[in-house]
């Protein structure tokens, strides 16, 4: 099977990816997360205001058949959080680049982006 990786977005191992824009980046988890988590019945995030680092849990993603915790893949402050996923959590299974992101955070060091994998290493990672 072929998991959707868009080239503009880079990843962690533990499958989450950030999408920089200027001095600000959106988070959620990739398609080949959403797959193996199975159906998402529930999202845990932060709220706007709160910090992240880079590395550290943020949240919790539940699906019928786990319960895993979400890392950030980069530090800043909380400046948006994905309210629609608290009624429709399926989101992150049905567009998990696009209407099932989670977070957008104001980076402090956009050099961390740096530290993570391309859409390249994150592919040959899945495979």
């Amino acid at each position: 099977m072929s998991f959707e990786v868009p080239e503009d977005r880079k990843y962690l191992e533990s499958h989450e990816w950030v999408e920089q824009s200027d001095d600000t980046a959106k988070i959620g988890i990739s398609d080949f997360a959403q797959d193996e988590l199975g159906d998402v019945v529930f999202v845990e995030l932060p709220d706007e205001g709160d910090d992240v680092t880079q590395g550290d849990e943020f949240g919790v993603v539940e699906s019928i058949k786990a319960v895993s915790d979400l890392y950030s893949p980069v530090s800043g402050s909380v400046t948006a959080v994905n309210d629609a996923l608290e009624n429709e959590p399926e989101l992150v299974n049905d567009d998990p680049f696009g209407d099932g992101w989670m977070l957008e955070v104001e980076l402090d060091d956009a050099g961390e982006l740096d530290d993570l994998l391309s859409a390249e290493e994150y592919r040959e990672q899945i495979e």
